[in-house]
């Protein structure tokens, strides 16, 4: 090896590109990014940290075992399985350039010198060939490789994780859909029931001369307006089952049948353990996923900076070549031992765009890394105000309930001894439909909102 080539491997030697290091000055190290939540200041949550398997929380045999089976039969996660398998064989493949690579090789030859009269033979020659080389990697451009599919792979991983996540809370937002639906239903007929009665005794009062058809007509209008609404929970309820048994990987009609009776909402018995920023920033798939893109895209600076350096194997070769009448002699047997080098020179100009490229690369990753992080605080911050908005509403609703069931008697109970009107009892009837309704409408929501807090919060793998 020439002075010159010498020099230029021994500067080769460090492993080209910078080494990978997490960003100092990034959205995730800012203090306010890493504390307690501004929307999670009141009972209604702790500072915990959120458990893996939050569905638990709920206590309900029959979530569990359905977000189980989700996680096992789920079409997207095995789709998320093929890519993981997927870059764990590019990874093997990364590492295994650093192996000894072989090469075999023969052929046979017929030869006769001019003149020579065609029923005469010829001379069989033979030539066999054994070449081995080593790459001994001087300038580090298959350790960046390697670093670079290794990093892919925890991308990859980290993608899969969000896909667990995704699929969790979409069986549990379908379970609670199906129970909302049947709980939203048996609440409407409980307020047509009393419509009913209303109705009956209208009639009765008509028929014994002491009300008018119009009263009765009225009566029936109320009974037929909230009739009219229940089919639309029937259809909730079906759409519920079909999105679960899709989830659970098997055709609509083969929806789980011991969910379509769910009449009990999921409830939480102890308030919302959702941690801090720091925590969340640590859990969430998608943050980690657009971190080690970051560590492979910066890897992979390392790999266009090789190319500007040398690449350097050891390679030897055996060689058995001559005629075939001489095989096996000495004189047919060759060998040879030395490096073998390989550089793109004169093509630097081409490098230096690559490296470049891969340098801007890294830039993007990092912008798309701190995008990422104040989404996953901005998701999860409007989550929880949601959440406690609407609880604040659900429990003024509950009393707004309470006050109209109240009136209702009162004017049912006035207007049987004569002392109401038929209208003001059809108001307050009406009054107490609306108020069940909404008080039932805002409960289903409080689930559908501890769910989103939950994905927002990225849990549902471990």
């Amino acid at each position: 090896m020439g002075v010159p080539v010498l020099a230029l491997a021994l500067v080769a030697c460090a492993t080209a590109g910078p080494d990978y290091r997490p960003s100092e000055n990034s959205a995730a190290t800012a203090p306010a990014a890493q504390g307690a939540f501004l929307s999670a200041q009141d009972a209604r949550f702790s500072n915990a940290d959120l458990p893996d398997h939050w569905w638990r929380l709920y206590a309900d045999p029959r979530l569990d075992a359905l977000v189980e089976q989700a996680l096992v039969a789920n079409r997207d996660l095995r789709v998320a399985d093929a890519n993981l398998t997927a870059a764990q064989a590019v990874l093997r493949e990364a590492e295994a350039a650093r192996t000894i690579g072989t090469t075999v090789s023969g052929g046979a030859t017929l030869s006769r010198p001019s003149g020579t009269a065609e029923s005469l033979p010829g001379v069989v020659g033979y030539d066999l060939g054994l070449a081995a080389s080593y790459p001994l990697d001087l300038n580090g451009r298959i350790r960046r490789a390697i670093e670079a599919s290794a990093a892919d792979l925890e991308t990859v991983a980290a993608a899969r994780d969000y896909v667990r996540v995704s699929v969790a809370a979409a069986t549990a937002r379908a379970y609670a859909q199906v129970c909302a639906a049947n709980y939203s239903l048996a609440v409407n007929r409980r307020v047509v029931a009393l419509q009913r009665e209303t109705l009956g005794a209208t009639q009765r009062l008509f028929r014994g001369g002491r009300g008018t058809a119009f009263d009765v007509s009225r009566a029936q209008a109320a009974v037929d307006a909230s009739e009219a609404s229940l089919p639309a929970f029937d259809a909730q309820r079906q759409g519920g089952l079909y999105l679960l048994a899709t989830l659970l990987g098997r055709p609509p009609a083969d929806y789980p049948k011991d969910v379509e009776s769910c009449a009990t909402l999921p409830v939480l018995d102890a308030a919302l353990p959702v941690g801090d920023g720091a925590a969340l920033i640590r859990r969430r798939p998608d943050i980690r996923q657009a971190e080690r893109s970051i560590a492979a895209d910066t890897a992979r600076v390392g790999v266009a900076t090789a190319d500007l350096y040398p690449q350097i194997s050891i390679g030897g070769s055996l060689d058995l070549s001559g005629p075939l009448r001489s095989a096996g002699s000495g004189t047919s047997f060759g060998m040879s031992l030395g490096p073998l080098l390989s550089w793109s020179f004169p093509n630097r100009p081409v490098v230096r765009a690559r490296i470049a490229q891969a340098d801007a690369q890294v830039q993007a990753d990092l912008a798309r890394f701190d995008g990422t992080v104040l989404e996953a605080l901005r998701q999860t911050e409007t989550a929880l105000e949601n959440y406690r908005r609407h609880a604040d509403q659900a429990a003024a609703l509950d009393r707004a309930r309470d006050s109209a069931g109240v009136s209702a008697a009162q004017a049912s109970k006035l207007f049987r001894f004569g002392r109401g009107d038929f209208l003001s009892l059809l108001d307050a009837q009406r009054s107490l439909a609306n108020a069940e309704a909404s008080a039932a409408a805002a409960r289903v929501q409080l689930v559908q909102d501890q769910i989103a807090v939950f994905l927002a919060l990225g849990g549902g793998w471990s």
